[in-house]
């Protein structure tokens, strides 16, 4: 009787898949490996991937394994196996970020390798990048079908992290007028940029550097937000800038990014910061020593 409602089960659940899988159009059907332990992990991990008409996934608990199904022409595995991987669960291409991961019950906290998922992620770049192109390809080509005459927007307005970028140039410009009020205001302005961020749509190498630096960059974004001292201000937006060096090299802003150096703040062990111009304008001293400083690499 057990074994009779075991396949019942099994069977109602294999049609359900079909069924939602037939919904989909241009479907490209993929298995992955995605890190987990429960019944609620599944819940979680599907929930995450899943999109109506768009993407299903069917995760198998005993092999750790997930059948996708997807519109090739609307999305492609990086970008659901990104949304998995922000709900909390490792998988070949993408690591959750830690902060997630520790927030899962205690049930769903899986053994964690980071080593050999970074392995993975290597092993596997190359095969994402050719199918992101032939994904972008496709979806860039149907969209002109269906509207030729239609202007397309620069890649820099488009650009996830633009918002992130220019309120940071806001808050440099205020320390470089030495002005703590204003710095505050663009630090607060900031945090809600980060926050808004939609880390799924993310370019790869920008997913991993912002997953990496998110926790730090938003202390410091707060500190300064919270403080209406310059000193601290600076102090802050120092190790605010090293971090936002590392996601400007990841990023495809399309307009060149100036990596700048004062040698004599913080007792002369010197610090960095970012400009659109390449003009020196100091946030660390101000008027004081406005031109105080040197480009140390034009990012582009």
């Amino acid at each position: 009787m057990q074994l009779t409602i075991k396949y019942t089960l099994t069977s109602l659940a294999f049609l359900l898949f079909i069924t939602c899988q037939s919904q989909i159009k241009n479907t490209k059907t993929i298995s992955e490996n995605i890190k987990g332990n429960c019944g609620m992990c599944k819940t979680t991990i599907e929930k995450a991937g899943n999109l109506k008409k768009v993407a299903e996934v069917n995760w198998d608990q005993k092999s750790k394994t997930a059948t996708i199904s997807f519109d090739s022409l609307q999305t492609n595995k990086d970008e659901i196996l990104k949304r998995i991987a922000l709900s909390g669960y490792d998988n070949d291409a993408y690591l959750a970020p830690d902060e997630v991961y520790a927030a899962l019950p205690g049930c769903c906290q899986y053994e964690r390798d980071h080593s050999d998922a970074t392995m993975k992620h290597e092993n596997h770049s190359t095969e994402m990048k050719h199918e992101n192109h032939s994904n972008n390809m496709a979806h860039q080509s149907h969209k002109m079908e269906q509207s030729s005459n239609e202007n397309t927007t620069s890649k820099s307005e488009n650009h996830e992290l633009n918002t992130v970028f220019e309120t940071y140039f806001s808050l440099k410009d205020a320390l470089v007028l030495s002005d703590a009020k204003s710095a505050s205001i663009a630090a607060s302005n900031l945090v809600k940029a980060i926050e808004n961020v939609k880390m799924e749509k993310l370019e790869h190498k920008e997913h991993m550097v912002w997953m990496k630096i998110l926790k730090e960059i938003n202390s410091d974004v707060k500190s300064i937000s919270n403080s209406k001292d310059l000193e601290t201000q600076r102090k802050h937006f120092s190790s605010l800038s090293t971090n936002f060096y590392d996601l400007a090299k990841a990023s495809d802003m399309q307009y060149p990014i100036h990596y700048q150096n004062c040698p004599m703040y913080n007792g002369g062990k010197g610090a960095n910061w970012l400009s659109k111009e390449n003009p020196i304008k100091n946030p660390y001293y101000g008027s004081k020593m406005m031109s105080c400083g040197s480009t140390v690499e034009t990012i582009q």
